[in-house]
C-alpha cells in the first residue's frame, strides 16, 4: 500500500521540534544521553578497540567523524557502524517493548555521523538534531511494532535502518516524495540476523545495528545518485520476506501525536532485558533476607516467566554475550557480586567457580499465563530454597525501568556516569552529561559531538 508509506513519509518531512511537547523533548533528551552512555561504555571493550584500529585513523578529507570518546577519525559509514557496535556492546542500551527492539542505537550513530560530514558549513541546532532523532525512532519503532519477524530473526538491523534513514533524511530536510524514496530504498537494506547468535555467544550479533546505522547512509548516497527502490518497500520487506503479517493500524495509530520514544524503556542491568523481570525479583529478595549473601547456602533457584524469557536458561554460557542472555548466570552473578552491573558479566566474573556452581541450581520455566501478558507486561517469580529449608519467593508484573515503572532521573544520570567514566574522566562526564540535558539550546551540534 503507498498510503501507509506516503503517510509516513509527510510524518517525516512535516515533523518540526516545535510539534514536540515538552514530555516528548524531555524523553528524547534522556534517550540520547543513555545511549551515547551505552556508547561510551562499550568503546573500550577489547574486540571493539581491536576493530577500531583497522577502521579509524587521523582526521583527513575522508575522515571527518570522530569517534565518541576517542582521539579517533572515521568515514562516516565506518563511524556509524563502529558506534553501532560499541553502543550495542554492553546491552546496556534502551530499547521498546511495543518494537520488540532497541530504537535508539540504530539510530544515534547515522545522526551523529550525518551532522559532521553531511553539512560543509551549515551548523546543526540541538533542536534540529532531538527533531530528527524523535522521527527517526519513531518510523523503526512503528515498523518493529506492525511487524511479526521472523521468530529467527534477531531484531537488531532489521526495521533499524529505515528509522536511521528517515532521520537523516528529517535533518537534510527531505520533502515528503523524497522521504518515500528513501523508505523504499532502506528496506531493501535489512539483515539477516540470526537469533541465535544471542543466545550462544556470537558476538557478530553486535554488528547489526552498526549496519543499520552504516547501511543508513548508503540509502541516502543511492538516492542522491537516483537509485530507487520497490513501489511499497515496508509491505514487502516487512509484510513478506522477514515477516509474513503487518499492521498498518498499528503502524500507523496516533502517528504525530503518540511518539515512541514515550514508551521506551532504560536499562540498569547489564544483560538483555528478557532477563530484567526475574532479576527485579532477586535484587528485592536480597534486599529483604541477609540469609542469601551466603550463596552456599541456596539449595535451588526457580524461575517462572514469558516465553521469550525462557529461551534464556543456558547454566554455562561461553563469553560475555552468552552470559548476558542466560538467566541462570544474571541470578547466579548477581547473587555472588551483590550487583547486576556490567563487571558481574565481565572477565573473571564469567568463569568465577561459585557463580558457575551456583548457576546450575536455576531452573527457568516458561508460564503461559505470562506469555500472555506480552507485550504490555514482563512478569516473574523468583523462587530460592535454602538447604535450611527456608523458601523465599518474589514476583513482578513488568520490569523496572519502563514507562509504567521508571526509573529515576537520578538512577538514569549515575548510570550515565558509570559507562561515560570507562572513556571519560568524571568532571568532563558531568559537563557532558549537562549539555546532553538542555540539547535545545546547543546551536552546533557537531563542535558538541567533536568535543566528546
Amino acid at each position: 500500500m503507498m498510503e501507509r508509506t506516503e503517510k509516513l513519509a509527510k510524518f517525516c518531512a512535516e515533523t518540526t521540534f516545535s510539534q514536540l511537547d515538552s514530555q516528548v523533548v524531555a524523553r528524547t533528551k534522556l534517550i540520547i544521553s543513555d545511549t551515547i552512555g551505552a556508547i561510551l561504555g562499550g568503546i573500550v571493550e577489547p574486540e571493539v578497540k581491536e576493530f577500531l584500529k583497522i577502521r579509524t585513523g587521523q582526521k583527513s578529507k575522508g575522515r571527518k567523524v570522530k569517534i565518541i570518546g576517542l582521539k579517533k577519525w572515521a568515514e562516516q559509514s565506518d563511524a556509524s557502524l563502529i558506534h553501532g557496535i560499541a553502543g550495542t556492546t554492553l546491552e546496556m542500551d534502551e530499547g521498546n517493548q511495543f518494537a520488540k527492539g532497541h530504537p535508539a542505537i540504530h539510530v544515534l550513530p547515522a545522526l551523529v555521523s550525518a551532522v559532521q560530514s553531511r553539512f560543509s558549513s551549515k551548523k546543526i541546532s540541538g533542536q534540529e538534531f532531538l527533531n530528527a532523532f524523535a522521527v527517526g525512532y519513531d518510523v523503526g519503532a512503528r515498523i518493529g511494532l506492525a511487524c511479526q519477524l521472523n521468530p529467527h530473526m534477531h531484531p537488531h538491523g532489521t526495521w533499524g535502518v529505515i528509522g536511521a534513514a528517515s532521520a537523516i533524511g528529517a535533518l537534510l530536510k527531505f520533502g515528503h516524495h523524497e522521504h518515500m524514496k528513501l523508505i523504499n530504498i532502506s528496506s531493501s537494506l535489512t539483515t539477516a540476523s540470526s537469533r541465535k547468535t544471542m543466545l550462544q555467544g556470537g558476538t557478530v550479533r553486535n554488528v547489526y545495528a552498526g549496519l543499520s546505522n552504516q547501511m543508513a547512509h548508503l540509502a541516502i548516497d543511492l538516492i542522491q545518485s537516483g537509485f530507487s527502490g520497490e513501489k511499497d518497500g515496508i509491505g514487502s520487506v516487512f509484510g513478506n520476506v522477514v515477516s509474513e503479517n503487518f499492521n498498518d493500524n498499528l503502524l500507523l495509530e496516533k502517528l504525530g501525536q503518540r511518539f515512541e520514544v514515550m514508551r521506551n524503556y532504560f536499562k540498569l542491568h547489564a544483560c538483555c532485558r528478557f532477563n530484567h523481570a526475574a532479576l527485579d525479583c532477586l535484587h528485592d529478595l536480597m534486599k529483604d533476607h541477609r540469609e542469601l549473601s551466603d550463596v552456599g547456602q541456596i539449595s535451588f533457584i526457580d524461575v517462572e516467566s514469558y516465553s521469550l524469557a525462557a529461551e534464556l536458561d543456558d547454566p554455562r554460557p561461553r563469553n560475555m554475550l552468552a552470559a548476558k542472555f542466560s538467566i541462570p548466570f544474571a541470578l547466579a552473578t548477581t547473587l555472588v557480586n551483590k550487583n547486576s552491573q556490567v563487571l558481574s558479566f565481565a572477565g573473571d566474573a564469567l568463569t568465577n567457580e561459585k557463580t558457575m556452581a551456583l548457576s546450575k541450581k536455576v531452573n527457568v520455566k516458561e508460564m503461559s499465563s505470562m506469555t500472555e501478558m506480552l507485550p504490555q507486561f514482563r512478569p516473574a517469580k523468583v523462587t530460592i530454597g535454602l538447604k535450611s529449608g527456608k523458601i523465599f519467593h518474589h514476583s513482578v508484573k513488568t520490569n523496572k525501568g519502563d514507562w509504567q515503572t521508571p526509573y529515576s532521573a537520578d538512577e538514569l544520570e549515575d548510570k550515565f556516569y558509570s559507562l561515560a567514566n570507562r572513556s571519560l574522566n568524571q568532571k568532563k562526564s558531568e559537563t557532558l552529561y549537562d549539555k546532553l540535558q538542555n540539547l535545545e539550546q546547543i546551536s552546533d551540534m557537531r563542535e558538541l559531538f567533536q568535543s566528546i
